[in-house]
C-alpha cells in the first residue's frame, strides 16, 4: 500500500480531480485526495495525497500560498476570469501606471472577500457553482482573508501581471476583480499559477506526465516530512501505547515542558505516531498516522 504526498505540477485544461483520477490509476489506491483545487485554466502546484496521508489534507490546506496571475482591466466576466460570460466593457481612459500601483497595493494586509458566485463554497447544502449555472446568484458573507504581499511584475495596459502571497481561503479571482472595481473599470482574471503551497514549490514540482507506476514512489513524500514545520515531542513506550490507543494523559510528568493548544508531532520511541496537542483535559493524538 503506498501513502505519502505528491507535489504534483497540474497543467491547463484539466480539473484538480482529472489529477486524482489519474493517480488513483497509477498508484492502484483508492484513497488519494487533493490539498487545494486549481480550476482548470489555471496551472501550478498541487499537492495530491495518498493512502494515510489523506488524513493531513486539511494540514496542508492551511499553509500561505504564491501565485503569479495576470489581469486584463476593462472587462467583466460572471465568473471573474476567462471562462465566464462577458456581462461589461469599459474603457481605460483614466488609468495610470502610478493609479494601478496605489490600487494594487492597497489590496496588501487583512482584508474581506466576497468569494465568486462561481465557486464551490456551499450555501445551504448548494455549491455555489450550482446555483450560478442556474442564474440564481445569492448574497455571499465575506470572508477576512490576509495578502501577506503584492508584487507588480508588469503593467503593460491593458494587461498587469502580479505576484501574490497570501492565506488559504484567497480568491485571485475575486482580487483580480476587486482591483478592477476600485480602479473604476473593471477587469478579470486572464491567467494564473500557483507556484507554491507552504513547502510546495513549483522547482520541486513534477509534471503529471512524467509519473508512472514505475517512478511514483520515488516522489512521494511521508507524512512526517511535510508535517515538520510541528515542533518534536517524545513520548516513553508506556506514554507512547495509551496514546496509540486513543487514551488522553492526564499525568502531568508525561507533558511537561508542553505548550497548550499547539500542534506537536508525537514520537514514542523515535517511531512516529503523528500529530498531538495538549488540551485542559490532557495531551492526545489529534490525528494518529503511524
Amino acid at each position: 500500500m503506498l501513502n505519502g504526498v505528491l507535489n504534483i505540477y497540474k497543467p491547463k485544461g484539466i480539473t484538480s480531480f482529472d489529477v486524482v483520477r489519474k493517480i488513483r490509476k497509477i498508484s492502484s489506491e483508492k484513497k488519494v485526495g487533493h490539498a487545494g483545487t486549481l480550476d482548470p485554466q489555471a496551472c501550478g502546484v498541487l499537492p495530491v495525497c495518498i493512502g494515510r496521508s489523506t488524513k493531513i489534507i486539511n494540514y496542508i490546506m492551511e499553509n500561505s500560498k504564491t501565485y503569479i496571475t495576470t489581469l486584463k482591466l476593462g472587462i467583466i466576466t460572471d465568473t471573474y476570469d476567462t471562462e465566464g460570460k462577458i456581462i461589461k466593457t469599459s474603457e481605460i481612459t483614466d488609468v495610470t501606471n502610478d493609479k494601478i500601483i496605489q490600487v494594487v497595493k492597497s489590496f496588501e494586509g487583512s482584508i474581506e472577500q466576497i468569494p465568486p458566485m462561481y465557486s464551490a463554497i456551499k450555501v445551504n447544502g448548494k455549491r455555489l457553482y450550482e446555483l450560478a449555472r442556474k442564474g440564481i446568484e445569492i448574497e455571499r458573507k465575506p470572508r477576512n482573508v490576509v495578502i501577506h504581499e503584492i508584487q507588480i511584475l508588469n503593467i503593460d495596459i491593458p494587461f498587469v501581471q502580479l505576484k501574490v502571497s497570501c492565506s488559504k481561503g484567497t480568491y485571485i479571482r475575486s482580487l483580480c476583480y476587486d482591483i478592477g472595481e476600485k480602479l473604476k473599470c473593471g477587469s478579470v482574471m486572464w491567467e494564473l499559477e500557483r507556484t507554491k503551497t507552504g513547502q510546495f514549490t513549483k522547482e520541486n514540482s513534477i509534471e503529471l506526465s512524467e509519473l508512472n507506476t514505475e517512478n511514483i514512489q520515488n516522489f512521494l513524500m511521508s507524512s512526517e516530512e511535510v508535517l515538520k514545520k510541528y515542533s518534536k515531542i517524545e513520548f516513553s513506550d508506556k506514554f507512547g501505547k495509551l496514546l496509540k490507543n486513543g487514551v488522553v494523559l492526564k499525568d502531568k510528568r508525561a507533558v511537561k515542558n508542553v505548550s497548550s493548544n499547539v500542534l506537536y508531532r508525537v514520537y514514542c520511541c523515535d517511531n512516529f505516531l503523528g500529530l498531538g496537542m495538549l488540551t485542559d483535559n490532557g495531551f492526545k493524538l489529534i490525528k494518529q498516522l503511524g
